[in-house]
């Protein structure tokens, strides 16, 4: 009986360790099947569906605390769960250079619109400064033109010993009341740059005929075409100086067939036909006169005085003319 008892002491004490033992083993046998799915699953997984390498980590970890724990069973199932984590690695590895090396090519693409700052560094340098430039140009000009200030009038030469000898030239056909109107009249300066002498093409006349024949015949708004008339006794004294309204209000003239030239020419009339006859000498002696007397008016031109031309060298070729006539004494120009 007793060793009966000690058999069945035995034997239960040996069932016990063994169902211990089996219990054991099965408790880890079981739980690396739970574990497993989850290591599949991201060995196994695509790249797209799993973005980031964190879980993995994870995984390892948790794999690691759990090998300490049962380092008895663990030895055993270790080898074959690394093997499949091994195999699935490869190909984990390989797709996932694609979406990294596509990555950066995004953000090189996002700074292209960069240039667009060097739109606006152009603005100021093509600043609309050419038309300030060209105000100030025009009002410069506006400025330095002015007007010229009329000389001191002429005195007339006397007999009389105390009297002051003056300076200013005498003259003989220009009277006090052609002075004073010349010398009235607004005179830009550097506007009038030539004279030019003329002749009527008619053997008497005077301003206030050729006016009406200017405004009412060749239909010239304001009138007598030239700036001054001479007479050669006829409807005028001879040598006898009528000043025109085109010099009193300083506009253009109309007896050069330009307008260019008529803006910055004046115009001298000698009434007379000189295809058929020469001038007076009192008319060539009073022009000689009033050509002087208006350069002194007009003041300098380029530090030179006003050009005195004859009508035929004014006049644009396409228009010919042989103003002052054929008969006019043209050497009279060189003393100008």
């Amino acid at each position: 009986m007793v060793r009966l008892r000690l058999w069945l002491a035995t034997a239960l004490a040996l069932g016990v360790v063994y169902g211990a033992v089996l219990r054991a083993q099965i408790g880890d046998e079981e739980k690396p099947r739970h574990t497993t799915p989850a290591n599949t699953l991201d060995s196994s997984s695509d790249p797209a569906k799993s973005p980031t390498p964190h879980p993995r980590r994870k995984t390892k970890k948790s794999g690691a605390k759990k090998s300490t724990k049962h380092k008895s069973t663990a030895k055993k199932s270790s080898t074959p769960k690394a093997k499949a984590k091994k195999k699935p690695a490869r190909p984990a590895k390989t797709p996932t250079p694609g979406p990294e090396k596509a990555e950066p090519a995004r953000a090189f693409v996002s700074p292209s619109p960069a240039p667009t700052p060097s739109i606006p560094r152009a603005i100021p340098v093509t600043s609309p400064e050419e038309k300030a430039q060209v105000v100030v140009e025009k009002s410069g000009l506006e400025e330095e033109q002015g007007f010229v200030p009329p000389p001191p009038p002429p005195r007339r030469f006397s007999f009389w010993p105390w009297s002051r000898r003056s300076t200013e030239p005498s003259y003989r056909y220009l009277t006090r009341s052609v002075i004073d109107q010349i010398r009235r009249a607004p005179v830009q300066r550097r506007r009038w740059q030539f004279i030019v002498v003329h002749n009527s093409g008619t053997r008497q006349g005077n301003a206030r005929v050729f006016d009406y024949y200017h405004r009412h015949v060749r239909r010239m708004r304001n009138g007598l075409a030239y700036h001054f008339v001479i007479g050669n006794g006829t409807s005028t004294g001879d040598g006898e100086v009528e000043v025109g309204d085109r010099w009193r209000r300083q506009i253009n003239g109309g007896h050069v067939h330009s307008d260019y030239l008529n803006n910055i020419s004046l115009g001298i009339c000698l009434v007379g036909d000189f295809n058929h006859d020469r001038p007076t000498r009192a008319q060539l002696e009073c022009c000689e006169e009033l050509i002087r007397y208006l350069r002194r008016r007009c003041g300098k031109i380029d530090n030179g005085d006003i050009l005195v031309r004859p009508h035929r060298e004014m006049n644009p070729p396409r228009w010919p003319t042989d103003c002052p006539g054929e008969l006019f004494p043209y050497s009279w120009f060189r003393r100008f």
